[in-house]
């Protein structure tokens, strides 16, 4: 697929208190629906890995979150360019150094990581790459996969996997 480049705005989702750019039914049937990893660019900016929502009536949004909002001066309400394409990347995201090191290292750790769905594999790569420290990058990394490891490996649970005490009841 080549880069598709529309015209949108950034508007405001405020039960869900985020900001997005809506994506037009016939762009969104064009990219291969609702959940389709893509990369994206606003007006000529870096692409960042995204994946659309739905937001009804066929059209999509993609989330904008407030540091990107910032770093490219734009605000709600303006009109911005968008172009997106398929996000073939294996993960939708880009994998910090650590955490794939770490991956290559500790084959159970690799095997259960690669059982996850892909939101979930994501969520794991997010929370790792959060951090600027690349030795607090290798802490959480390795508290992650060794967390996921004690799971049993039809169970997943968030809270132990961030290593939480349960929820109280």
């Amino acid at each position: 697929m080549k880069p598709i480049t529309f015209s949108s705005h950034i508007d405001h989702l405020p039960k869900l208190k985020l900001h997005h750019i809506t994506v037009p039914a016939e762009i969104v049937d064009k990219v291969g629906g609702i959940g389709t990893r893509l990369m994206c660019s606003v007006n000529g900016n870096k692409a960042f890995h995204a994946g659309m929502v739905a937001l009804g009536g066929g059209a999509a949004y993609i989330t904008v979150n407030k540091k990107r909002m910032k770093k490219y001066g734009i605000k709600k309400g303006d009109e911005v360019e968008a172009t997106i394409e398929l996000d073939n990347s294996k993960y939708g995201m880009e994998m910090p150094e650590e955490l794939e090191a770490l991956l290559e290292q500790d084959d159970e750790g690799a095997h259960r990581f690669e059982m996850l769905t892909p939101g979930k594999q994501r969520y794991i790569i997010h929370y790792v790459s959060q951090v600027k420290s690349s030795q607090k990058k290798i802490d959480r990394a390795i508290m992650l996969i060794n967390n996921l490891k004690a799971l049993p490996e039809d169970e997943f649970d968030f809270r132990k996997l961030l290593g939480l005490p349960p929820r109280d009841s």
